[in-house]
């Protein structure tokens, strides 16, 4: 590669900078306030791990959509494509006597090859959190409320957060002959909102007329009445416990005021085998993809030695941003800098100055004037580089003032 085209990031990941890095990191903060106001606490794991990890017994993404390499020992490792797995196998480890709750929170970037998806980023920046040793209707309730105080919190006003169950589909596709290749031919259909092509799937097949109706009408939202129906028309016990679980779900949510937020999707499915109760994505207007995913997992975190239930959630970060931007919600992040201006007679003033605005939390910036560079100049650096004021020291040691925000 020449110099030149060093410059540039390769496909599915991208710089961020100036204002735009300053937003994100007040979203990321106001966020994070959040899930340490519900009690969660940090934890960072690695940002590549052993390929096992995230192998497809675990329910995870497929090997071909992950970035591989090897280590000096010829292990397989990978650069995470999730992070709850990784947060499985530490509760595993540093957890295993623990039998109350855990709550873990973090920050971190995943990586997923994406090939043909023109536009499509490869490195995403996820901010969860993660409840351990609780297998109630409400710890799901609380995950999700806090979910959509997360959502609160950036700025976001019309959103919804929709609710489905891993047991619903799973428990009809036991009533049906369906092979496993035909059960994953379906599900995309399903994720697809194919109604037709499910009904031509379905038409011949031999299985109870009630699961096949339920089927082809997967494509069912709304609100609680939406549960109350589906309830009304099936007698598959593994569904109906999974309707009931909604139901309860429900009623956490409207204690807490927060029913409005929510709508129930009888076909929501996740592309991540190890859920097995309650799944979740939040959406938006401004971006096509879900803002949030989310769900229970009570089988994934014994596969690495401790059996435990646990429910969670992602956040998209760079789905939300883009939302913000499509809905011209202003993030406030811009804070109110000061440039201070010298000549190297006055460098002790300017420090002594510079220390008492930082000790007051104010960011202040030191820099010494050439003295062949005019002041229209420096102004015009400062409105460019986010500077709210200009501190000019002159030969004299008279201060002048310049509110660059103003000009």
């Amino acid at each position: 590669m020449d110099q030149k085209s060093l410059l540039f990031t390769p496909e599915g990941v991208r710089d961020i900078y100036g204002e735009d890095c300053e937003k994100r990191a007040k979203i990321q903060q106001g966020i994070h306030t959040i899930m340490k106001q519900y009690g969660f606490k940090n934890i960072q794991t690695p940002t590549f791990e052993f390929f096992d990890i995230f192998n497809r017994e675990r329910g995870t993404v497929k090997s071909a959509d992950m970035f591989k390499f090897f280590d000096q020992y010829n292990n397989t490792l990978v650069l995470r494509p999730d992070i709850t797995p990784s947060i499985a196998r530490c509760v595993a480890k540093y957890y295993e006597k623990e039998e109350m709750q855990i709550r873990l929170c973090y920050t971190g970037s995943t990586f997923t090859r994406l090939s043909g998806y023109q536009g499509k980023l490869s490195e995403i920046t996820q901010l969860g959190a993660e409840m351990m040793n609780d297998a109630s209707s409400d710890a799901d309730g609380e995950i999700i409320a806090m979910t959509i105080e997360c959502l609160q919190k950036s700025g976001l006003k019309e959103f919804k957060v929709d609710i489905g169950h891993a047991d619903i589909f799973r428990g009809l596709i036991e009533e049906t002959d369906l092979s496993e290749e035909e059960i994953e031919t379906l599900k995309t259909y399903l994720n697809n909102k194919n109604i037709f092509a499910v009904e031509d799937m379905l038409e011949n097949r031999d299985m109870p007329q009630e699961c096949k109706n339920l089927l082809v009408k997967m494509d069912l939202f709304g609100g609680i009445e939406t549960i109350t129906y589906v309830k009304e028309q099936t007698t598959n016990k593994r569904a109906l416990k999974a309707l009931e679980r909604l139901e309860k779900i429900y009623e956490i949510l409207s204690v807490s005021g927060l029913e409005d937020h929510i709508t129930f999707d009888l076909g929501l499915l996740s592309h991540y085998e190890y859920y097995t109760g309650v799944i979740f994505k939040a959406y938006t207007y401004g971006t096509g993809d879900a803002i949030v995913t989310g769900g229970r997992y009570d089988n994934l975190v014994e596969q690495f030695g401790k059996k435990t239930p646990a429910v969670g959630f992602a956040l998209l970060l760079d789905q939300l941003m883009e939302a913000l931007r499509s809905q011209e919600i202003p993030i406030e992040a811009q804070e109110k800098d000061y440039l201070i201006l010298y000549r190297s007679a006055n460098r002790k003033k300017a420090l002594e100055m510079a220390k008492s605005y930082r000790t007051d939390n104010q960011p202040a910036r030191l820099l010494r004037k050439d003295a062949q560079t005019p002041l229209s100049e420096y102004i015009a650096y400062g409105k460019r580089n986010e500077v709210s004021k200009l501190l000019y020291i002159d030969d004299t040691g008279e201060i002048s003032e310049f509110d660059l925000s103003e000009m």
